[in-house]
């Protein structure tokens, strides 16, 4: 066993423990109430050091946890070994996983035979709809961390063939607000820093999306120096970015104008021949949503010889037309597979609500329908109130009298 990987790797657990304090509260009252005692967990999410704590988390509170990556290159082998060796817990991932390794993984997840699943991205979900139906009338519920995986799951609850009640955790107020917007914005900067060492200042960065996750990375752009450009199929958010400050336009005149491109869509071929065709020589591409299809590689490289590696994240495709493009991370999410993921703070507040949506389908799966669920308001303003004392802050509250008001059609001003 590699010592100093695993010395590491629990650094960084404790680490991340200690600045999880809404994530710590939570699961100390989820183990004094033994909420998930005797329940069997399957998880798909990135294997990084806030991920293990939630994982840790959901063990503490009774529940017996095995752990897979979302994506192949999303693990910190280091947290991975910590989690096995210091945390007991089945922890199937290693960073670089080829095709076929990461779906093996998946599979051992699913080989527990999981009361409930937790997903980013919704593989195992999707693999339980596919592959594995057999196991679909054991499965519960289960819970969907992001974007893409909701809107693969309201496709398939709108065919009438979701077969369990999944919470759709992105779409809570405490997570996309603040996981997607805050966090996907200082980790696409962080992994694209540590991928090329290239500065922001001054340069041309297109956003593929304005989203909460394009947002947030229109927004830390603006703020390092950029000057930026927003691309939308949505008017109304074509108009809000608009607003927002930034120029908008095609994804066909932003390109040759582009020193950087960065997407946050959760759709496929955003970046395509067309555009690339027409792209800024030296143009650095990098992606942000959950997969690496965003921009896509199947005609990058039918439009380029092989990609030659320049540094250890970022490949050098040399086009026909000579001109030249950097892809970072092979396309796959840049702020994990480059970098460290979101600030530990904000990922305290999405995994927050991720163990008490897993509570809320412990207590009332039965009663609930085999559909995408919100969260529950209640849910979002616990972690709202607790989130505020760990701050140190207080606000108002209303008066009985302006309650009142509020609920009194008839009252006018």
């Amino acid at each position: 066993m590699d010592q100093e990987l695993l010395l590491k790797g629990s650094r960084r657990l404790e680490w991340a423990e200690a600045h999880m304090s809404v994530l710590r509260e939570i699961g100390e009252r989820m183990r004094r109430d033994g909420s998930l005692e005797g329940t069997k967990v399957g998880m798909a999410l990135h294997v990084e050091a806030k991920t293990g704590m939630l994982a840790v988390t959901l063990a503490r509170a009774g529940a017996k946890v095995r752990l897979a990556s979302c994506n192949p290159l999303s693990t910190d082998d280091s947290v991975a070994l910590a989690l096995r060796e210091r945390m007991g817990l089945e922890v199937f991932a290693r960073k670089g996983e080829s095709h076929e390794e990461y779906y093996e993984n998946l599979n051992a997840v699913l080989d527990m035979r999981p009361d409930f699943v937790v997903d980013d991205g919704a593989d195992l979900i999707t693999m339980l709809h596919t592959s594995r139906r057999d196991q679909l009338e054991e499965v519960k519920g289960g819970n969907e961390e992001t974007t893409t995986g909701v809107i693969r799951l309201k496709a398939l609850a709108a065919q009438g063939q979701l077969r369990f009640p999944v919470m759709a955790v992105n779409d809570a107020r405490m997570k996309y607000l603040f996981d997607n917007r805050y966090g996907t914005g200082q980790s696409t900067f962080d992994g694209f820093m540590n991928a090329t060492n290239l500065l922001v200042a001054g340069k041309t960065l297109v956003v593929a999306g304005y989203g909460w996750c394009g947002r947030g990375v229109a927004m830390r752009a603006k703020g390092l120096g950029a000057s930026v450009i927003v691309t939308e199929v949505d008017p109304v958010r074509a108009i809000e970015a608009r607003l927002d400050g930034f120029q908008v336009m095609p994804m066909i005149r932003a390109a040759p104008q582009a020193d950087i491109v960065i997407s946050a869509t959760g759709c496929k071929d955003v970046i395509r021949a067309e555009h690339l065709a027409v792209i800024k020589d030296g143009c650095v591409l990098g992606n942000s949503g959950h997969f690496d299809n965003e921009i896509s590689k199947r005609e990058l490289e039918g439009m380029s010889g092989p990609p030659v590696r320049v540094r250890e994240l970022v490949d050098r495709y040399t086009l026909e037309n000579g001109r030249s493009v950097y892809l970072i991370a092979e396309g796959r999410l840049m702020n994990l597979a480059a970098g460290q993921g979101h600030p530990v703070e904000i990922m305290d507040m999405s995994f927050s609500i991720q163990a008490l949506s897993l509570e809320h389908l412990v207590r009332n799966h039965a009663s609930l329908e085999p559909k995408v669920h919100g969260v529950p308001p209640e849910m979002d303003e616990m972690v709202a109130r607790i989130k505020l004392h760990s701050m140190g802050l207080d606000i108002d509250r209303l008066t009985e009298g302006q309650r009142k008001y509020l609920q009194d059609w008839q009252e006018g001003t």
